[in-house]
């Protein structure tokens, strides 16, 4: 029997949240992920430390903390490919993320070579 959409996002926010701990340090507070098309959007909420809240307060300090998460991020983004692919069968053709300094939330969208969510209507 093959997994249910809803299975599949479960497993990806766990996943990612594995990665978060594994290779950031600590992970985000909560993790919602969604599958549309062929993109896995991921919704990471509570991922700034209080100390980081306090030096995005100035435009200076958001702009550093954006910088240096995303730098962060980016340089496991093959590892998060492969978390995806493992779990998808899918290939990741990109990536992109953003965080917000306000909210202390992130978004990767995934975007696959095929429409994944296809695959679950058949």
């Amino acid at each position: 029997m093959s997994k249910s959409k809803g299975t599949i996002e479960a497993e990806i926010s766990k996943a990612i949240t594995q990665w978060e701990k594994d290779f950031l340090g600590r992970g985000s507070i909560s993790v919602k992920s969604d599958i549309l098309r062929d993109m896995i959007i991921v919704n990471l909420r509570g991922i700034l430390t209080p100390a980081e809240y306090v030096v995005a307060e100035t435009k200076d300090g958001m702009l550093l903390i954006k910088r240096t998460r995303t730098e962060c991020v980016e340089s496991g983004v093959e590892d998060l490919k492969k978390v995806i692919q493992s779990i998808t069968g899918e290939k990741v053709k990109s990536f992109h993320t953003d965080i917000s300094t306000n909210t202390g939330e992130r978004i990767m969208v995934f975007k696959l070579i095929n429409d994944y969510e296809n695959s679950f209507n058949s």
